[in-house]
């Protein structure tokens, strides 16, 4: 997953979210004008690169990450000041509205992934070969990813399948409803499990516990509690995978691809990187931007301090729970406790500062990839880990009546984590666990939104309007005017 396609196979008529988005990266020619996009996929190499190119838009992901944070009580937007990433700081505010730059790219960046899945199958039928149905179906996994991050995003959204679009097209197709495009969803999933790989040899692949679990999280969030609980529980039995043994290993490079690894979003430190396009980049630029300021001293390396951990998020933990620190980094407590903390400095951006930093994904000595360090760190994103898993299903069995095997999944959690078990009194325990357990990596807006505590706890959240992210106004204007604002915007 690493290589990038450099052919210029994609060349796809699509304005705007639902084409490329313009990054020489992907328009290298060489040599120039010997394929295009109406004679390729003519061998099975073919079928690989394009479905190389359809995980890259993966590695866009970290700031759908940010924006799950910031959007919630668990962060503020931080760096250098408030009009550093403007649109990060409007969202933390809850003052964000259809001209925001970080939800434009979402946007666009979900619809490039979606567009070369559906390359791939358009052609799907060109030849026959073997392993072509394993292509087929992890293309649909992407697919289905790609849709539920734009549902949970904008909610209705246009539905595009197994087909390329023209721009005369795109001011035609109208946003689907919510219900159609998690069908859709549902249809890929369910067409890609039963041909997946149950342990894939390839990092970064999707696997069948992969695609269960996706789509077990897709029913959650449409309160499928039965249909959740069965598929869940399916990942679970599967004997695969187990909790990590330490929970502070989960979050370091050396320790990827355990036990715990449903999915991840496989990023390299070994090619660099620009500001100037950041859905180009092979590294994850997360680690970085949310490292300290002009940071001076051991463990970590310097960064721009963004997607800063709140007091409220720190507060959350009790002090002995060892999640706390491994999540939440209390700067001036490192400091104090190392042998010279005289000699250790850094700087606070105008951009807000708790005095806490996100210590899953932060910038660390021996985990630098190649200039422009802040955005070539070749940590994964653990888009879906087994602990998430074990606290879907405890959510879905508890929905369901089935409270002892909610316990028994929130326990391992617990146990894992070196605290004693508590006895679940009411879902509200299992929602404040998945805080504690997945705190600092993008869940907790979504999960505030689909369980109805977002007003309750994030500070200028309006009811009706905030539930969903605006369309792009720029996306509404290239389609015409077809499309219709999200409420409230």
């Amino acid at each position: 997953m690493k290589r990038v396609i450099k052919k210029s196979i994609f060349f796809v008529s699509v304005i705007s979210s639902l084409t490329f988005t313009g990054c020489d990266k992907f328009l290298d020619v060489s040599p120039p004008y010997t394929q295009d996009a109406e004679n390729y996929f003519q061998t099975p190499a073919d079928y690989e690169m394009a479905l190389i190119g359809a995980y890259d838009l993966l590695q866009s992901t970290f700031v759908n990450v940010w924006v799950g944070d910031i959007a919630s009580n668990d962060a503020i937007a931080g760096g250098e000041s408030v009009n550093d990433t403007q649109g990060l700081h409007q969202i933390s505010d809850m003052t964000h509205g259809g001209v925001n730059l970080e939800l434009r790219s979402i946007m666009r960046w979900m619809y490039t992934g979606i567009t070369r899945c559906n390359f791939i199958m358009e052609n799907k039928d060109n030849i026959e070969f073997n392993g072509k149905d394993k292509i087929i179906a992890e293309t649909r996994f992407l697919r289905a990813y790609y849709y539920f991050e734009l549902v949970k995003f904008f909610g209705d959204v246009p539905l595009v399948i197994d087909k390329r679009i023209g721009a005369e097209e795109v001011t035609q197709i109208p946003r689907a409803p919510v219900a159609d495009v998690y069908a859709q969803i549902e249809a890929d999933l369910s067409a890609a499990i039963p041909v997946l790989d149950d342990i894939t040899l390839v990092k970064g692949k999707a696997s069948k516990g992969a695609a269960k679990s996706l789509l077990g999280k897709v029913y959650l969030y449409q309160n499928k509690f039965l249909e959740a609980a069965d598929i869940f529980d399916e990942v679970i039995n599967s004997g695969i995978y187990a909790l990590l043994g330490d929970y502070e290993q989960l979050f370091y490079a050396a320790t990827e691809n355990n036990s715990e690894t449903v999915f991840d979003v496989e990023y390299s430190g070994a090619e660099g990187g620009s500001y100037g396009c950041f859905v180009c980049l092979e590294g994850n630029a997360g680690p970085g931007f949310q490292g300290i300021r002009q940071y001076v001293g051991p463990v970590y390396g310097d960064g721009n301090s963004y997607n800063l951990p709140t007091q409220d998020l720190y507060d959350a933990f009790a002090s002995f729970d060892g999640r706390r620190d491994v999540t939440v980094l209390d700067l001036d407590a490192f400091i104090a406790e190392q042998d010279n903390p005289e000699l250790i400095t850094y700087a606070i951006g105008a951009g807000g500062h708790t005095g806490y930093y996100n210590n899953k994904y932060i910038k660390r000595q021996g985990e630098i990839g190649l200039p422009d360090n802040d955005l070539t760190s070749p940590l994964n994103y653990k888009a879906i880990r087994y602990a998430d898993v074990l606290l879907m299903a405890a959510e879905a069995h508890y929905q369901n009546g089935n409270s002892g095997v909610a316990q028994g999944y929130m326990n391992q959690i617990r146990s894992r984590a070196g605290v004693q078990p508590i006895p679940i009194g009411s879902i509200e325990d299992i929602y404040n666990e998945r805080r504690l357990e997945l705190s600092c990596e993008g869940h907790r807006f979504f999960d505030l939104v689909r369980t109805g505590q977002a007003e309750q706890y994030i500070d200028g959240f309006v009811p009706n309007k905030h539930e969903l992210f605006p369309i792009p106004q720029i996306e509404i204007d290239l389609a015409g005017g077809n499309w219709s604002q999200n409420p409230g915007y």
